[in-house]
């Protein structure tokens, strides 16, 4: 396990230092005078191709450690599936309370002439709704919380 986290922080310690060096050659290039210089331009493209390397490999690392956990750990697992069935059921309960009735204000001419349709209008009344709802399980879970360990731990 050692020798694992040696060659973890070598690493970390490379991604930190080629972001380094990435984003000094970015800074020592930018120029106020041309706009369209391709040394700085290639420079801005290098450091967002490392950016968005970074946010896949960090993302795929995240999904695969996270899937490994599950399979090694049956207690995790069914927390996690307890996690999503909870936030299925809030995805069908917002779903069917949400209306598909186009809203009415002044403008509204323009959206739906650019393709507003009424499914559009009943997903994003969902969304508000779950957010609402998830809102709501937030603020309970931080006010009972407290009274809730108060009550176990007697």
């Amino acid at each position: 396990m050692e020798k694992i986290g040696k060659i973890i922080t070598i690493l970390l310690w490379a991604l930190v230092i080629v972001s380094a060096v990435l984003i000094v050659s970015l800074v020592a290039n930018i120029n106020d005078v041309n706009d369209a210089d391709p040394a700085m331009l290639s420079w801005i493209n290098a450091n967002i191709v490392w950016v968005y390397a970074l946010l896949i490999v960090g993302a795929g690392v995240a999904v695969l450690f996270g899937l490994v956990n599950m399979v090694t750990n049956k207690q995790a697992a069914k927390r996690g599936l307890i996690s999503l069935v909870f936030l299925g059921v809030v995805a069908v309960i917002a779903y069917a309370t949400a209306s598909a009735e186009m809203p009415q204000f002044i403008g509204i001419d323009k959206f739906i002439a650019e393709g507003l349709t009424g499914s559009t209008v009943k997903l994003v009344d969902a969304g508000l709704i779950a957010t609402y709802i998830l809102f709501g399980v937030a603020v309970v879970s931080i006010l009972l919380g407290p009274v809730a360990r108060l009550v176990i731990n007697k």
